[in-house]
């Protein structure tokens, strides 16, 4: 099976790859794809060596599917163009999110939807992924009217520019102990503002409602992919000096009471989740739980005592494996064991 990874060099793209050849998935012939600054570089994968190729040059060799990590404009540019050539496209950027013809894919969750026909399928934001894949059990359990949801992100959420300008930070601190000249010491930075030893509470740019776009999208994925348009959410996102996972504390308001017992059962036996949950011994999610793993870990569980029907959760995961490569690659996997792709 032909695989093209579109967005092959980039952070996402190379744990794509890693992703691939860890999960066995059967690829014959992998076929990387990157900007015209890109081409022709070289790729390892299976301990072969691949030639990056244009966009235009992988539609020719006919992949049964192209994993896109390559940014909004340029998925909305090239998918098409994939899709007419009838090759599947699973697309990590926001660009198809919340266009109502195509399909937002959770697999624990709503991979069932997904048919022959959805040649343009899309992945969700990271943040989404991880917290869904904790709630959408209990929503079928007890129905959520509301979330508040607070964030603590890696910045590998944000790419290869902002973990160096972490990197770049810490080293220019430690040389200088003095945080002031870190100023005059680092060019192109990801973030506005210093990201060293700082929280930084915008994640994306600021829409016009005063939200970021990241908070929204967690809002607006949640609805379309949990089919409630009914739930009520709030969200703040917060960057910080991590860069090993995304950490979220949500709160949960249902339209049912609950038994924690039984939350702590449904949870357990969630596919895709872990309960880390022991506070008598220090035991919960972190991200250094989570770097590494596939799995979203849950902890910290426990009753909203200033509210009825309310639930505390802590959810982390790998935001770079879970919240993106891995999603789309058990996408993958499920076409494959649908017989939609051979």
């Amino acid at each position: 099976m032909k695989i093209a990874v579109v967005g092959a060099t980039g952070l996402v793209g190379t744990k794509m790859l890693q992703v691939l050849e860890e999960r066995n998935f059967p690829v014959t012939e992998l076929i990387p794809v990157a900007s015209a600054k890109s081409v022709g570089k070289k790729v390892s994968f299976k301990n072969m060596e691949y030639t990056v190729v244009s966009a235009d040059e992988a539609i020719k060799m006919k992949p049964a599917i192209a994993i896109f990590s390559a940014g909004g404009n340029t998925s909305l540019e090239l998918a098409p163009k994939f899709a007419a050539a009838g090759i599947f496209v699973i697309d990590n950027s926001s660009a198809w999110r919340m266009d109502p013809t195509k399909k937002l894919v959770i697999p624990e969750i709503n991979a069932h939807e997904l048919t022959s026909d959805d040649l343009i399928i899309a992945n969700p934001n990271c943040s989404t992924i991880q917290m869904l894949v904790a709630i959408a059990p209990l929503h079928r359990a007890y129905g959520i009217a509301r979330l508040v949801i607070s964030t603590y992100q890696s910045v590998t959420g944000t790419g290869v520019k902002a973990l160096r300008q972490l990197e770049n930070e810490e080293r220019a601190n430690v040389e200088t102990h003095n945080a002031a000249s870190l100023h005059n010491l680092l060019i192109d930075r990801a973030y506005p503002h210093q990201i060293y030893r700082n929280c930084i509470p915008q994640c994306d740019v600021f829409t016009d409602n005063g939200y970021t776009k990241e908070e929204m999208k967690m809002v607006n994925e949640t609805r379309k992919i949990l089919g409630d348009n009914s739930i009520m959410a709030t969200a703040t996102t917060v960057r910080v000096p991590v860069t090993g996972g995304h950490s979220e504390s949500v709160n949960i308001e249902f339209h049912k009471e609950y038994e924690i017992a039984d939350v702590r059962k449904i949870l357990a036996e969630a596919p895709g989740c872990v309960v880390v949950d022991n506070p008598a011994k220090s035991e919960y999610p972190m991200a250094l739980t989570a770097n590494g793993r596939d799995e979203v870990f849950v902890g910290r569980i426990r009753r909203d005592e200033s509210r009825e029907k309310c639930l505390n959760l802590w959810i982390v995961s790998d935001n770079l494996r879970k919240g993106a490569a891995t999603n789309a690659i058990q996408i993958a996997e499920y076409l494959l064991q649908q017989g939609m792709v051979k």
